[in-house]
């Protein structure tokens, strides 16, 4: 999460860079997300966030997934969306990035 803040000129920044080579397991994602482990079995099942491996015990997540997931988090508990609303919304939010940075791109 990245704040800004303004005073006069000067802008602060505040905010958490992950690199996106780092991996988690189901655990540690739950503890650095905030969300649950059943929150995130729930997700993965949505599409939301795509580990590596077959089952729980041997998933790893990326550092994107962690964006993600708090991401899916705020949406769940802040605005009461359910898991499909969650993934739908991620999936809108990507898009909405993707489009800004063509656009700056010109």
């Amino acid at each position: 999460m990245i704040i800004v803040k303004e005073t006069n000129t000067t802008t602060w920044l505040q905010g958490q860079i992950v690199d996106d080579n780092l991996e988690f397991t189901l655990v540690e994602l739950s503890r650095a997300s905030g969300a649950t482990e059943d929150e995130l079995t729930l997700w993965v099942a949505e599409g939301v966030c795509e580990p590596v491996g077959t089952q729980p015990e041997e998933w790893r997540f990326s550092g994107t997934a962690l964006r993600r997931a708090r991401t899916a988090q705020r949406l769940t508990h802040g605005l009461q969306i359910n898991a499909p609303g969650v993934a739908l919304a991620l999936d809108l939010l990507d898009e909405i990035a993707a489009l800004r940075a063509r656009v700056k791109r010109r």
